[in-house]
């Protein structure tokens, strides 16, 4: 006689649109049932009961409510079977980290709309370098940033940037805009010929890709280069 508990698949057993870890990957994590994304955490349940259905039996208990599992014990999550320690402390943790990030504001994005607060911005990052760095800056529509992205670290005089990287990491992160910025560890503000050829570069890579390229600015200790408001772009 065949054994139910045996003919259960394991996760991995499942269809890739169903595994948590693939259909967060694929799909969000807005797309992943509590259970599912426990049982990403934990890891794995016990013979014939998959991490999924484990978690589906502790949250059924709990009136599918993350406040009520919260509010248990370790001893009482051991006492369910393919429960230890480890996997009782790690359902915990993860509802206290939940609960925690209820109690913090979202982090305010800067709004980078000018050279001078590019500049105010990466200032502190560059001031002190003997090499040059080149960063890219990905905005929003309202020039709040998304991401900063150090793209290069060269020499005294010159980096080597390749601009289908600025690109693939504003499609990446949904940018509409984005500025780019490196230091002159010489002090001297004016841009080569380099800087120019680079600049136009990524200007037409942006058009190609429907972005606005807002500025290019060029940082020393004390002063900057702004390509847009010295209308060379």
């Amino acid at each position: 006689m065949n054994n139910p508990q045996a003919s259960k698949l394991t996760i991995a057993n499942w269809s890739p649109d169903d595994q948590p870890r693939e259909k967060l990957r694929d799909k969000g994590a807005d797309s992943l049932s509590n259970a599912e994304l426990i049982a990403i955490l934990v890891g794995s349940g016990y013979p014939g009961v998959s991490a999924v259905e484990l978690m589906q039996q502790i949250l059924n208990d709990c009136n599918n409510n993350l406040n009520t599992l919260g509010k248990m014990t370790i001893r009482e999550l051991m006492a369910y079977k393919g429960v230890g320690e480890a996997k009782a402390i790690t359902i915990l943790a993860a509802c206290e980290l939940g609960k925690r990030r209820q109690m913090e504001k979202a982090e305010e994005r800067p709004e980078l709309n000018s050279a001078t607060r590019i500049y105010n911005k990466m200032h502190p990052l560059m001031q002190d370098l003997d090499v040059e760095e080149f960063w890219v800056l990905y905005m929003n529509q309202a020039h709040r940033l998304i991401k900063k992205f150090k793209i290069a670290h060269g020499g005294i005089s010159e980096v080597s940037v390749d601009v289908r990287i600025i690109i693939r990491e504003a499609v990446l992160c949904n940018a509409t805009i984005l500025a780019v910025c490196h230091n002159h560890p010489s002090g001297n503000i004016m841009p080569s010929k380099a800087d120019d050829a680079l600049t136009q570069q990524i200007k037409r890579a942006c058009e190609v890709m429907r972005l606005h390229f807002m500025d290019h600015v060029i940082i020393t200790d004390g002063e900057y280069f702004s390509y847009h408001e010295s209308g060379k772009l």
